[in-house]
């Protein structure tokens, strides 16, 4: 059984940066592939970024625009999302999710790879 606890959310102006914390405990995150997705009210939870459990990392291009990094630090076994450039759309429910398995980059984009999930952290990005 794997757990995880999210982190860092909260109250953001645009153009600000914000970073995000997913402390797993139950099994060392470089053997998990480990994924950022985000839900805001009334949408479908949407991928975010990656970490497979080699390290290799996958973003939603179109979403992320470059502002945003995933990383792991395998000591403390936390996933982190850095965001910077934050904009009002960034508004959402940001969820971290954990997986055993060794899915293959597109299969990092859905929902049913993970068997883990958090409880979500809420950013509102607002002037």
């Amino acid at each position: 059984q794997v757990q995880l606890v999210e982190s860092g959310g909260g109250l953001e102006q645009p153009g600000g940066s914000r970073r995000l914390s997913c402390v797993a405990s139950g099994r060392t995150v470089s053997t998990l592939a480990m994924a950022w997705f985000r839900q805001a009210p009334g949408k479908e939870r949407e991928f975010v970024a990656a970490i497979k459990r080699s390290g290799g990392v996958s973003y939603d291009g179109e979403l992320v625009k470059g502002r945003f990094t995933v990383s792991r630090d395998v000591r403390k076994n936390t996933l982190y999302l850095q965001m910077n450039r934050l904009e009002p759309e960034d508004t959402a429910t940001y969820y971290c999710a954990a997986g055993t398995g060794s899915p293959i980059t597109s299969s990092l984009w859905v929902t049913s790879t993970y068997d883990y999930w958090g409880q979500g952290t809420q950013v509102t990005v607002t002037s």
